[in-house]
């Protein structure tokens, strides 16, 4: 509870009973050692960095306005940029948070869904409102979306904006053109922060088309304020079997 406290300035009747249930229900709340690693207290559980890797990507998030986080799915990039940027709002540090996403298709035909373009484009979505869901509760996060306080949009959407005072993350970035990564990485304005996340080992651009995201590896390495982080099959905290799949594949791409 001190702890949350002095992280956030204020301690509500939700945080009290968050932090009880956990501990009732036997979970570890945080050890001395671990107490730089949280994040956020969420609805159901506390969120922490518990890799390497992942505790890097905490302190490179803190030390840089932009930051790319790069490698395989189940590794936690998108969560905790999440986390990342919730912690931020809760804090004041920011007041809206804006999340996007490129509408590649994967395989499948977008012209083909079912409804309007809304209905069309949320499945792309998706993956951000159930990032969304485990850390705010339902009400909560509904008057943000509605008061605009949080946003998720298709990456194209976000042409001739200049954001400020906003938490800016772009998912699934390796699905970006060149292109449309610098028209993103340009709208960032005054006290904001952008993480981007991508893994270019699964691009569905088309073949003529250069992922933004293998190409600003090269462009921004060297630029001060601009933070890298790489992760590994090690660092999966999905199923079990997630990495043993990315192994299987890894396995089989190198014959």
């Amino acid at each position: 509870m001190i702890f949350v406290l002095n992280s956030t300035g204020k301690l509500t009747t939700n945080d009290v009973y968050t932090i009880l249930d956990l501990t009732l229900q036997g979970k570890e709340i945080v050890n001395g050692n671990e107490i730089d690693n949280i994040i956020l207290y969420s609805k159901k559980d506390i969120i922490k960095a518990k890799t390497p890797n992942q505790v890097a990507y905490w302190k490179t998030v803190q030390q840089n306005d932009i930051c790319f986080a790069i490698g395989p799915a189940g590794t936690g990039k998108t969560f905790l940029a999440v986390a990342f940027a919730i912690s931020a709002f809760k804090k004041n540090q920011v007041r809206k948070i804006i999340l996007a996403r490129p509408a590649v298709e994967a395989g499948e035909s977008l012209g083909f869904l079912p409804g309007d373009f809304k209905e069309k484009i949320d499945p792309y979505l998706r993956p951000l409102y159930d990032a969304l869901e485990e850390m705010l509760p339902t009400e909560q996060l509904k008057n943000y979306l509605e008061k605009n306080l949080i946003e998720i949009v298709p990456l194209a959407f976000m042409r001739g904006r200049t954001l400020n005072n906003a938490y800016v993350i772009l998912d699934e970035a390796q699905n970006a053109t060149g292109m449309q990564m610098k028209m993103f990485l340009t709208r960032l304005g005054p006290n904001s922060k952008a993480i981007i996340t991508g893994d270019i080992t699964q691009i569905d651009l088309p073949t003529y088309s250069q992922s933004g995201l293998v190409q600003v590896k090269e462009i921004l390495k060297n630029v001060d304020g601009v933070g890298f982080v790489y992760f590994d099959k090690i660092d999966v905290v999905r199923h079990k079997l997630v990495k043993d799949i990315i192994d299987a594949y890894e396995k089989h791409n190198s014959k």
